[in-house]
Formats: structure tokens, sequence, C-alpha cells
């Protein structure tokens, strides 16, 4: 048995389903791994691979779940173990407590990882909003943290005051569309368009769209069967959307050094697209917009003495999909120099 099935065996927490493999094939995020306690009465999905030293754990990017790691996790798990996870309410998670913030959010995630047996030190990695809830856990838990990678953070928290701004009222111009997705689900209808207007059902705004053409058919059929059913994923989105402007002033507030832990800043350029067949036209604007999340996000590099931000060549802000290799070496890098 590998090192994370010894683990969930030893915690009592592994059904015949959450059997792990070397090397996997998607399917495992198909079905529940781990179900762990998160101490507020919610249980949260974990699916862990491989052994040893510091975990490597994940947490994916706003309306993603564990499936956003299938391409990187088994390559890391190789070298370590590597977890991988379900927000609460969101893919096989139990729903959680309102308000979803980010510091409940990581709260839940530490309790799941010690009622799983999966001890510390942790590598945490976060994609997009991931990041967000990756630091807020390391501003909790931080004598349980080896090092932190950040895939195309969202750094709304070190931006301008003008860039928060854009960003929040942004994020609380979308509520409506993903309230009329989730009343429409609620009611057993089928998902409607994304927004007023759009060819695209309200199964496009999951992960880079569903399906994902870097996935089997069966993984693609259950995703988009949980998109179809679980009204309680959507109402955790919806809270957790709805809060991140007071994460953004928790993030402020609460952010310690990380001393000389190793940090790495992935950014792709792209930020805010998710594929790069459909990047918006080349304009000042954009290029603006994209110039100002590259200088936020290099404000990270000030949390530890061992940070450095990495430019990715050719890649959305799905880095973990189009250039996995960026993101592999990131995390073998802080691997190693956190032992």
């Amino acid at each position: 048995m590998r090192g994370c099935l010894a683990a969930g065996v030893a915690a009592g927490l592994w059904s015949l389903a959450a059997a792990c493999w070397a090397e996997p094939g998607d399917m495992i995020y198909a079905r529940p791994g781990v179900m762990a306690p998160a101490g507020d009465g919610a249980r949260l999905n974990l699916t862990c691979l491989g052994s040893g030293s510091p975990t490597v754990v994940f947490d994916s990017g706003w309306e993603d779940w564990a499936p956003a790691w299938a391409v990187v996790q088994p390559r890391i798990a190789k070298f370590t173990r590597a977890c991988s996870y379900d927000r609460a309410g969101a893919g096989f998670s139990d729903p959680g407590p309102l308000p979803r913030t980010s510091e409940r959010i990581a709260r839940e995630l530490h309790g799941a990882l010690h009622a799983a047996g999966v001890a510390g030190p942790y590598i945490l990695v976060g994609n997009t909003f991931g990041g967000d809830n990756v630091r807020a856990f390391a501003d909790l838990f931080m004598h349980e943290v080896a090092g932190m990678v950040l895939i195309d953070g969202d750094p709304s928290d070190v931006g301008s005051a003008a860039q928060r701004r854009h960003d929040d009222q942004g994020d609380l111009a979308y509520i409506p569309d993903i309230k009329t997705c989730r009343n429409a689900v609620a009611a057993g209808k089928p998902l409607p368009p994304s927004s007023p207007g759009s060819s695209d059902t309200c199964a496009q705004q999951f992960f880079r769209g569903l399906p994902e053409a870097k996935w089997s058919p069966e993984l693609n059929a259950k995703l988009l069967e949980i998109a179809k059913d679980k009204v309680a994923m959507w109402d955790a989105y919806i809270s957790e959307m709805q809060n991140m402007p007071l994460d953004e002033v928790w993030l402020r507030q609460h952010r310690r050094s990380f001393g000389a832990r190793p940090i790495r800043i992935l950014t792709s350029g792209n930020h805010a697209v998710g594929h790069l067949e459909t990047q918006p036209a080349v304009s000042l604007k954009h290029l603006k917009y994209e110039y100002e999340i590259a200088v936020a996000q290099s404000r990270w590099l000030a949390l530890s003495s061992n940070a450095r931000q990495v430019f990715t060549g050719h890649s959305s802000e799905y880095i973990e999909f189009d250039q996995p290799d960026v993101v592999i070496d990131a995390v073998r890098e802080v691997y190693e120099q956190s032992r």
C-alpha cells in the first residue's frame, strides 16, 4: 500500500472506493476518496496519492474542485504525497456552514487533513481563488507550512485600491447569473445559458468548461451530473464569491511572514483567461490589466526571503493544464528546498 492508503486505514476513514494507485487514471476523481470530518459537521472529500513528506496540498480555483489537478497530481505523487480535495459543498464534499469565507475554508481543510491522518508539514498549492485559501491557511497555521506555490493567484488584496474596486464590482455583478443557474438546478430544470444571450450553458462555468478535452468521457459525465444536480455546490460558490471582498480584508489584516520558507509565484500573463483560444484581442486595456496583475502578484515576493516569480511562456490561468511542467518544477523546487 502507498502512504496515503496506509494513513487512511489508520484513521479508519477509507471505503473500498478509496483505494490508491501509483499512476491513476482520471477516474479516481469520479468517485469519493477519503471523506474526512472538517470539524463543523461537514465532511470533505480528499484524494491523496503517493507517500513522503512534506505533503503537497492543492486548492483549486473558484467553481473548480479536485479534478483540476488530474494532470499534475499523479506526477507530483511520484516524489511525495499529494492531496487534492473538494471544498465544502463542491464535488463529493458535504455542504458546509455559510458564509463561505477563505478563513472558514482554510480551517475546514486543516481539520479534514488532521482527521484523515495527513499530518504536516504541508506545501500549499493554490490556483486563482484557491490562492486566497492557501494563504489564509498559512496565516492561521504557519507552523505546519513548509512552502507555497501560487498558480496565477488572485491578487486583489495586494493590488491597488482601484484594482480592488474593479475586481469586487465584477465579482458582485456576476452573482445574479450564478443564481439563475442555481435556481434552475433547484427546480430540476435543464441548465440555462450562463448569462443572457450566451450560447454556453451554466456547465461551461466549471473548470475550463464541461466537457474538458483533457479528461475521459467517464469523468466528464460524472462532473456534469454533479453540476446539474447538486444545489449545495451552487450555494457554496455563490457564497464564496459574495465573500471575496471580505476575504481580501481578512488577508490584509492577517498577513504573516513566511521567513525563509520557499514560495514560487507563477504568473501566466493571461489572468482570468480560461482558454488561450478565447483570450481577448490584444488591446492597450487588456495589456494594462495583465501588467497590473503581474505587478500585484510580485508583491507576494515580500512574504519570504526565498521567493521567486516565474512567468509562463504560453498559458491561460490554468497553468496546470497548459504548462504542467512549470507547476511540477515549481512544486519540486519548493519540496527540495523545504526539506
